[in-house]
């Protein structure tokens, strides 16, 4: 027993040391001579030392942070970090609409036009339309989240409101979380200092875990729900009218259509023909790749928020390094927390709990 737990405190030095990249960046160092604190309840040591080593061999940085729902287990590199988002944060984007739609001040038939000048360059379908063209609000939410369509952001942005956003994104307690402007147009209004520096957005892995947590969940606003702690973890408990929301939302997110990070391994890991084990949204610029996904684990759903920043590999073909270093961390946590693969039919709103135990562990089918 006490050789296990001097095990214990030289793998924790071991992990308090990662560099989460050939920069450098991400080192949590420590003076000579010190002793490495405990693992925080639930963290996962052994995984933590697998993805630093993953995170060592990618030239660029790495931040994340991962969490099995039903275990509480986690896992993270640098999880608090304060990154450029890209087009992750179409996610807060999505929310918002979701809570204007329960409070009716939105509907998913809203008709919204796509008028001459409207298109942006960069991800998407609308800029080559002819205008004008009459689309609902859940067309350029899905535009928005399935294809990360520049044009349809602006336009959601524009029907759900840029100040909405941010003031939902302070209602879930993101300190580090914020949307800036629409994508290629000019500010309407002065912008913060730092904008220059994260663009579109900035956020942390911990932060935007956070806002995919609420939507597998379907944590939507209700007064005295989530003040209290409450977290839901079936769907049975969910009205449905959020489970139709939630529903909605989780049908974008499952037919992500970029799938060379978070899915790229995992999607063999997954037997179902019910439809995708993730739903994820993505987020590319020159220097950075970023995944946020849930993925339905066998053994339990997990949330695994990903971001590789300052990347060498500016290039844009499907093996660029960020791209392959997410996936390459996304397989070793599913491995590590479902090694019996993954099942697209609990990906539902509330998320379904895994098959009770057999024999003191998860069932298989």
């Amino acid at each position: 027993m006490q050789r296990m737990k001097v095990y214990g405190v030289l793998l924790g030095a071991a992990v308090a040391v990662v560099a989460c990249g050939t920069t450098g960046a991400g080192v949590w160092a420590q003076p000579p001579g010190a002793v490495a604190a405990a693992p925080a309840r639930g963290e996962d040591v052994a995984l933590e030392a697998r993805l630093g080593e993953l995170a060592r061999a990618h030239h660029g940085k790495v931040a994340l942070y991962a969490t099995q729902l039903n275990t509480g287990k986690t896992a993270s590199l640098d999880p608090d970090a304060v990154v450029q988002t890209a087009s992750v944060i179409k996610l807060t984007i999505l929310f918002e609409a979701m809570e204007q739609v329960r409070e009716g001040k939105a509907h998913w038939d809203d008709k919204i036009t796509l008028e001459p000048g409207d298109a942006v360059s960069g991800s998407g379908l609308l800029l080559f339309l002819d205008t004008p063209q009459t689309l609902t609000l859940k067309d350029i939410l899905s535009l928005m989240i399935v294809m990360s369509d520049n044009t349809a952001t602006n336009l959601a942005m524009d029907k759900i409101g840029l100040d909405a956003v941010n003031a939902r994104i302070a209602w879930m307690g993101l300190k580090n979380t914020h949307l800036y402007k629409k994508i290629g147009k000019p500010a309407t209004e002065p912008m913060p200092e730092d904008q220059p520096k994260f663009g579109l957005g900035k956020t942390t892995p911990r932060e935007m875990a956070e806002v995919m947590q609420r939507i597998g969940l379907c944590e939507l606003d209700h007064p005295g729900r989530l003040q209290t702690g409450e977290r839901t973890l079936a769907a049975g408990v969910l009205s449905a009218n959020d489970q139709a929301i939630c529903g909605v939302a989780m049908k974008m997110l499952r037919n992500q259509f970029y799938r060379d990070t978070i899915p790229r391994y995992l999607e063999k890991l997954d037997a179902t023909e019910t439809g995708s084990g993730t739903a994820s949204k993505t987020g590319s610029l020159n220097a950075v790749r970023a995944d946020v996904a849930i993925v339905a684990g066998k053994t339990g759903s997990m949330v695994l928020s990903i971001f590789t920043y300052d990347n060498a590999d500016t290039g844009w073909t499907a093996d660029n390094e960020g791209e392959v270093t997410i996936a390459k961390l996304a397989k070793a946590i599913v491995e590590a927390w479902s090694p019996t693969g993954i099942d697209g039919k609990t990906l539902v709103p509330g998320l379904s709990p895994p098959p009770p135990a057999i024999g003191g562990a998860a069932a298989s089918n």
